[in-house]
């Protein structure tokens, strides 16, 4: 899987674009991979676009936490 290293920029730059339905989402996705990309790279960079579409939209819905109190949050979890 040549394309896993680019997957984040793939996924940033499809998330910028106004998406109305699946079926744009996987023509936009498809359009941006190289002609000679596998099945498998197909398969992996839609799973990465979706959980990424999801986070942003629960994000949007539901919030997110800021740098610091992730930070916050780890640094308690990493000294327990």
């Amino acid at each position: 899987m040549f394309l896993r290293g680019r997957a984040s920029d793939l996924v940033l730059c499809l998330t910028r674009e106004l998406m109305s339905t699946g079926k744009h989402d996987v023509e936009m996705l498809l359009n941006k991979l190289p002609d000679n990309c596998s099945v498998e790279d197909i398969q992996y960079h839609l799973y990465v676009f979706d959980k990424v579409k999801r986070g942003l939209e629960d994000a949007r819905d539901n919030g997110a936490l800021s740098s610091e109190e992730i930070e916050a949050r780890l640094r308690k979890w990493l000294t327990e």
